[in-house]
């Protein structure tokens, strides 16, 4: 029989590892470090080749990797000064009502400054991670980031992301108790099984019709029109529910002031 198989798999070693990284996944909620710790934890692991290869097939990522681009720190104060609709005066609006930081991310040197095309991989996920939400239309809160990091496993199968979208999903299994069709608050669907795999459908599903995203120079697009980059990246939005930033009054009257 199998049991053999199992009893190498479920080793007490292999065990240990994955409720650590389960514990930082399930801890993201909490704080997005634990997402980029978890990241970093995988920066060697069999799902990152995977991962690496995806990206090496397309000339423009891999030529980004080879070359380490990094955007300069975003200025909220110059992106606001743009024109209203585009990408850059959306982001940093966005963001500032929601009294985000704009370079939440991690410097480099936090992974590793970038010392492998791996480390550069973790780096640029995250330091585009909000532009994602934005382009896509999922909110930038737990309504709305199963759909937007889903995006990144369907077009490279980012292994920190597909980690989370697979501890979701288990978590959700593990503590759901109450059908999402029997549930009226939108908080408490959001907890659900059914609601993380709509969710993390809508952004596979997003992810896969889209343009390679992982290539884009983000700060050469920050003047344009927001609506004119995501037709040319082939991203339809996700407009209405409480997973969709654009069907927030608090943000859309942000942006009209």
């Amino acid at each position: 029989m199998g049991f053999r198989f199992l009893n190498r798999v479920a080793s007490e070693d292999n065990i240990r590892s994955f409720l650590e990284l389960v514990d930082l996944a399930a801890g993201a909620g909490a704080s997005a470090d634990n997402v980029f710790q978890l990241s970093h934890r995988l920066r060697e692991s069999n799902p990152m080749q995977l991962c690496q290869r995806r990206l090496a097939r397309d000339p423009a990522s891999a030529a980004l990797i080879a070359a380490r681009h990094c955007a300069p720190p975003y200025d909220s104060a110059a992106l606001r000064a743009l024109p209203k609709g585009s990408l850059g005066h959306t982001y940093a609006t966005v963001l500032g009502a929601l009294n985000y930081d704009i370079n939440f991310f991690p410097k480099p040197a936090f992974f590793a400054d970038l010392a492998t095309d791996a480390d550069y991989i973790n780096y640029r996920v995250y330091a585009t991670h909000d532009l994602h939400h934005i382009l896509s239309g999922f909110s930038l809160d737990n309504f709305g980031e199963l759909g937007v990091i889903s995006i990144s496993v369907a077009q490279f199968s980012h292994p920190g992301l597909a980690f989370t979208d697979l501890m979701a999903m288990l978590l959700s299994w593990f503590k759901g108790d109450t059908p999402i069709d029997e549930l009226d608050d939108p908080a408490e669907q959001a907890r659900t099984t059914a609601y993380a795999f709509g969710m993390i459908s809508k952004g596979l599903e997003m992810g896969a019709a889209a343009r390679p995203l992982f290539p884009v120079c983000w700060e050469e697009q920050m003047g344009r029109n927001l609506e004119e980059v995501r037709r040319e990246l082939g991203i339809e939005p996700v407009r209405e529910g409480t997973w969709s930033w654009e069907a927030n009054p608090q943000l859309q009257a942000a942006l009209a002031a």
